[in-house]
């Protein structure tokens, strides 16, 4: 399943920031981790990632810095700043409120445990 363009213009930008907290990654590298972490959920390519990457850069959560890869070539690594991890902490505890809010609507189902605002 894919998520629509709305729901994916929230997801998006957090979801990067989520793969970027335990360290620097390229571009192909964050999509394949979206694709493969999310089951195809989260899925977007390049022309989709690139420019939500520059978005990130340009608003100051995202750093980018060109690093050799092991085959001698270099790719553009983006890391977080602390401003990025800053608004990962307050994006994660709005997605958390919007979840038990649609749990206790009874969109997602009742078995799963509530999120506590601590908790990712």
């Amino acid at each position: 399943m894919r998520v629509e363009r709305e729901l994916m213009r929230g997801a998006g930008p957090v979801a990067v920031l989520k793969l970027l907290e335990d360290g620097a990654k390229y571009g192909y590298e964050l999509v394949e981790a979206l694709s493969e972490q999310t089951d195809g959920v989260l899925n977007m390519g390049q022309s989709t990632l690139y420019p939500l990457l520059y978005n990130l850069e340009s608003q100051g959560l995202i750093r980018p810095s060109w690093q050799k890869s092991g085959n001698g070539r270099k790719r553009k690594y983006y890391s977080l700043t602390a401003k990025g991890k800053k608004r990962l902490a307050n994006d994660t505890a709005q997605w958390i409120a919007v979840t038990n809010a649609m749990q206790s609507l009874g969109i997602l189902s009742g078995s799963q445990p509530k999120l506590q605002g601590g908790e990712a």
